[in-house]
């Protein structure tokens, strides 16, 4: 089986990598970079937001991932075939696609954009706000100018669509948020910076960024919980300590997620790697390091579906 992982360095400067996209075969613990991501369009104002590619979504042979402000469409052999920006598009997180729109976090603008895969325009969007210390969605129009002021509230990081409706989650909502077409609200609690949340099975996997923690919390009586602490790494092995001014980067910082069964998930960490944990016997299976440069972090995670 493989894996494709995107990575952001924190903290580079103009001339270096950003991060980039990488191919891991897991039996053989192979990695290939197949993009370096190092453009002369990056934003240097901020945190870092912008110097890395993000989620990674699929429709056919498209590869869709995300850098901050535009999606790139690839072919299976990592060519740009087309690129999108909408003026609500700012600091994006995680994609995901289900049936034909592919959803978008807008972490700046506090919203979740759909892009339709059949006219290639961003067609649709969800503000998220709180009113009266309820949530709130409300839709609007991204290719019109109603749409909501750049004040990144809720931080919002991840979408995830099933039949049952659309679940998003922030690093300021407290948990993931289930909205059904007509409301929002409160699906569970997560603890503070969550990432990458989502339903599995009969409850939630995510990742418990503050705590180093890949965990799955069931609705039971706790027994199928797991919770796995990210690889540790010898601090004298570990390169460029202390050269991201944001205090971002830092080892273990866990990001990246995704199923590769009902008992087998895949949960990315800092630096760059990438661990298969098994559910139900409760271990971590094995992991495969990229780098050991501190600022290089995985953020997008999914299965490989082009052999």
């Amino acid at each position: 089986m493989k894996l494709v992982t995107t990575s952001v360095v924190r903290g580079s400067h103009q001339g270096e990598s950003h991060g980039g996209i990488y191919l891991l075969d897991l039996e053989a613990r192979d990695v290939r970079q197949v993009v370096d991501w190092n453009t002369a369009a990056i934003d240097w104002q901020g945190r870092g937001w912008d110097r890395g590619l993000r989620g990674i979504a699929f429709d056919g042979e498209m590869v869709y991932i995300a850098a901050s402000d535009e999606l790139f469409a690839y072919s299976p052999e990592f060519k740009i075939v087309g690129s999108w920006r909408s003026p609500y598009l700012r600091h994006c997180h995680e994609i995901a696609v289900y049936e034909r729109r592919l959803y978008l976090t807008s972490t700046g603008f506090d919203s979740i954009l759909a892009f339709d895969l059949d006219r290639h325009e961003f067609s649709w969007a969800l503000h998220v706000l709180t009113h009266e210390f309820r949530f709130k969605g409300i839709s609007y129009d991204p290719r019109s100018a109603g749409g909501p002021l750049q004040l990144n509230k809720l931080h919002l990081n991840s979408v995830h669509c099933t039949r049952g409706g659309m679940y998003v989650t922030g690093l300021k909502t407290g948990g993931m948020l289930h909205y059904n077409g007509d409301k929002l609200q409160m699906a569970v609690e997560l603890p503070p910076g969550t990432h990458n949340a989502r339903p599995f099975r009969d409850g939630v996997l995510f990742n418990d960024t503050e705590a180093d923690a890949l965990r799955y919390a069931g609705r039971g009586e706790g027994l199928e919980d797991r919770a796995f602490k990210v690889p540790r790494f010898d601090p004298t092995q570990l390169t460029n300590r202390g050269l991201d001014s944001s205090g971002i980067a830092r080892p273990g910082f866990a990001r990246g997620l995704c199923a590769l069964s009902d008992t087998i998930v895949a949960g990315g960490s800092s630096p760059s790697t990438v661990s298969v944990y098994d559910l139900a016997a409760n271990e971590r299976l094995l992991s495969v390091n990229l780098t050991l440069d501190v600022r290089n972090a995985i953020h997008g995670l999914a299965v490989w579906p082009h052999g």
